[in-house]
């Protein structure tokens, strides 16, 4: 859902390189988790059908405010888990970028905010059923805070480096991703209804998927926390 639309060239090269170096570092820490652990042959079937549906729906754009659609992130997470969540956000943003759907460059930067929406999906989803929530109100909130996490991270990302060429002063330019950020926040709300009845669906069909049996949450059955 949050995602920074900027072309190449937009940010300025100390920013690319401290957002690549930090996504870099994600990313090797994540495979070098799923190395030493074991991941269920089923987690992976999970997440490669949540990158499909990720990267489809990802590339309907609605043109506002430089751009807003969903991407389905906090699904993921809640599925695939943190790990394979961060894999999953990567592999989505290069084939996006492939596209024409954001720089290139912007691939570490990108790969942070979406990761960070899986992250945050899956830990207050597994909170919030050890609290004894039921899978819809748990999945929603889950996925709209990850996705809210989101929204602040990309906007924190663009203000902290600037964008190159732009005639309005750093106040000027927090206000106007503010702005964004606010329309995001309220995409986040509409996705994480639309996640919360997919989960209740899936719950009710396979809640070994999720590890919720009979109403009692198996930690690690989704995957090995971060």
């Amino acid at each position: 859902m949050a995602h920074i639309h900027l072309g190449e060239g937009s940010f300025p090269l100390w920013a690319l390189v401290l957002w690549t170096t930090l996504g870099v570092a994600l990313i090797g820490a994540v495979v070098y988790r799923i190395r030493r652990e074991e991941i269920k042959s089923h987690h992976i079937a999970l997440a490669g059908i949540g990158a499909a549906a990720s990267f489809a729906i990802f590339q309907l754009n609605i043109p506002v405010w430089g751009g807003i659609h969903m991407n389905l992130t906090g699904l993921v997470g809640i599925l695939a888990g943190p790990l394979l969540g961060t894999l999953i956000a990567l592999v989505v943003n290069i084939f996006s970028a492939a596209l024409g759907h954001g720089a290139v460059g912007l691939l570490g930067a990108n790969t942070l905010v979406n990761a960070s929406e899986a992250v945050v999906a899956y830990y207050v989803f597994r909170t919030l059923l050890r609290l004894d929530w039921d899978p819809l109100p748990a999945s929603t909130g889950a996925a709209t805070l990850g996705l809210s996490a989101g929204a602040v991270l990309m906007g924190a990302i663009i203000v902290v480096s600037g964008v190159n060429g732009s005639a309005l002063p750093r106040g000027d330019l927090t206000i106007a991703v503010a702005g964004l950020v606010g329309l995001n926040l309220g995409v986040a709300v509409v996705e994480g209804i639309l996640t919360g009845f997919v989960v209740q669906f899936l719950v009710s069909v396979r809640p070994d998927l999720l590890g919720v049996v009979d109403g009692d949450t198996q930690e690690g059955a989704t995957e090995v926390a971060v």
